[in-house]
């Protein structure tokens, strides 16, 4: 599956079903662009297991209020449209790929 750039019009459709891991993130940010090449491979592991969701905090301000998003980049996983895990920071594939795993 491609990768899903969500907007606040979007998001809560973006996470209603399944496993979803949305990358809270914005053009300017280092880390998170040190997270984007992993998040495209990862995505290319997964197999169908979970979709990745991309939301630029600095268009979609009232997603990122909502889910009170101080820091990026910040990853939440969703099951069925509920949070269930958060991280922030960078993190190694591995160790997102686990995360899903234990969700999934």
């Amino acid at each position: 599956m491609a990768i899903i750039h969500g907007t606040d019009q979007t998001f809560g459709e973006n996470v209603k079903e399944g496993v979803v891991l949305v990358d809270f993130w914005a053009p300017w940010c280092g880390p998170c662009k040190m997270i984007a090449p992993v998040l495209e491979e990862l995505d290319g592991e997964i197999d169908g297991k979970a979709t990745i969701v991309k939301v630029d905090v600095d268009q979609n301000q009232e997603t990122a209020g909502k889910f009170g998003i101080m820091s990026i980049p910040t990853l939440l996983l969703f099951k069925d449209g509920e949070p269930v895990e958060k991280v922030v920071g960078f993190q190694p594939k591995e160790a997102l790929a686990q995360l899903i795993a234990k969700h999934a």
